[in-house]
């Protein structure tokens, strides 16, 4: 691949299928962020971990503002189970207990959680979006395999962690790692 610098050009971009540490003529996602000295490397590799931090920020942000939607507006509601095919208490034995009840209200399924306000509903579509964009911004950083970019993308996921992950909620069902989204 020729990197330029003749008859006046500038450097292009290196692009590596392959694990590598190219440092110099690095572009990172977009020609724009073309590195072409090792302060504006370093620069990068900072503003990646920080990128990683804000990731891992938005997963927290978006579990308390989960939180308060629940405190605020689950008050005094709980979530019932669905009534068993045959009417009784205990639940059905066996895979066709759910289809037999969903038989029995018409195909509808019962919905058991909370109804959320309309400015809830935009603000965590909102919140969703920001932390599907940064997790496949993320990731397209990381295949651009270089070792050093991936282990500040990597850097960044477990300092968010570390910061933002101090408290263990009991019941984390549905909870993520690190995904694509």
């Amino acid at each position: 691949m020729d990197h330029g610098g003749r008859d006046g050009q500038m450097p292009m971009c290196a692009m590596h299928m392959l694990w590598n540490t190219q440092v110099i003529d690095t572009c990172i996602i977009f020609k724009s962020w073309h590195i072409h000295t090792h302060f504006q490397f370093v620069v990068s590799l900072l503003v990646i971990v920080l990128l990683g931090v804000l990731y891992e920020y938005l997963r927290v942000f978006q579990r308390r503002v989960d939180d308060h939607i629940t405190t605020k507006y689950g008050k005094g509601k709980r979530s019932a189970s669905p009534p068993s095919a045959s009417g009784r208490s205990t639940p059905e034995r066996g895979a066709r207990a759910d289809e037999a009840v969903s038989l029995l209200n018409s195909g509808r399924v019962r919905n058991l959680g909370i109804s959320v306000p309309t400015h809830f509903r935009v603000l965590r579509a909102v919140l969703y979006a920001a932390a599907v964009f940064l997790s496949f911004f993320l990731m397209l950083i990381f295949m651009t395999y270089n070792a050093y970019l991936i282990f500040a993308v990597v850097a960044g996921a477990a300092i968010g962690h570390y910061v933002f992950g101090g408290y263990l909620e009991m019941d984390n069902t549905g909870r993520k790692g690190m995904a694509c989204h």
